[in-house]
């Protein structure tokens, strides 16, 4: 049997207004639950690359510049994950459903006032993102 390895995962903050851009999975891990725009690095891609390479094929929209804001090591009995976030500075197009198979719809949430049912995937990178924490492990 292969040697499990850690998985390495890219999200994307999208913030407008003082909102913050998340989706609602579907059938997926958190069938229902808000999560940030993001997914699996690619073999041979650039952080910077593959975050906006997700933020395009699941919200259509591509950041105008990405800065780099939490690493969270994140290890479970079930899965291990390297997450990696990052601050769209300015984005281009118009946010829609590019995946209808994996997300319900996207929505616009006052960063005060974020939904309960966060994806368990990406809480600890917006708790470190609102603590002003770049790592944790």
């Amino acid at each position: 049997m292969e040697k499990q390895r850690p998985k390495i995962g890219v999200n994307v903050f999208v913030i407008k207004d003082g909102k913050l851009l998340l989706g609602q999975r579907k059938n997926t891990s958190g069938d229902g639950d808000w999560g940030l725009p993001g997914g699996h690095l690619e073999f041979g891609e650039s952080l910077i690359f593959g975050a906006n390479r997700e933020l395009q094929e699941e919200a259509g929209i591509t950041a105008k510049n990405l800065k780099f804001l939490n690493m969270v090591n994140d290890p479970n009995l079930d899965y291990h994950y390297l997450h990696l976030s990052f601050l769209a500075d300015g984005f281009d197009g118009e946010v829609k459903v590019m995946e209808p198979d994996k997300c319900y719809e996207w929505k616009w949430f006052d960063v005060n006032a974020l939904p309960k049912n966060i994806f368990v995937g990406h809480q600890k990178n917006i708790k470190a993102f609102f603590d002003k924490v770049s790592f944790v492990d």
